[in-house]
């Protein structure tokens, strides 16, 4: 069991590097909870794969800092209707 869930961590962080994706479109993508795709790159891909994990980080942190624009743009375009 303990290889699956190391795999999936490893799969998850490689398709948030490659779309430049947020946890929850790669949620969505996997089938699995947000939370699960947290746990997974900040807890389990840390310990087994440090390279990958800071390439992660990255992307995440880039998103977390954008987010506020994008809500902005989404609230924009929900009112001009």
């Amino acid at each position: 069991m303990k290889g699956i869930v190391e795999q999936r961590a490893v799969e998850l962080a490689e398709y948030i590097v490659e779309n430049n994706a947020t946890v929850r479109a790669a949620a969505q993508k996997f089938g699995v909870s947000k939370s699960t795709v947290h746990m997974d790159i900040t807890k389990r891909l840390r310990i087994s794969n440090p390279p990958l994990y800071f390439s992660v980080r990255k992307v995440l942190d880039t998103n977390k800092a954008e987010r506020h624009i994008r809500g902005g743009l989404a609230t924009k375009e929900k009112y001009s209707k």
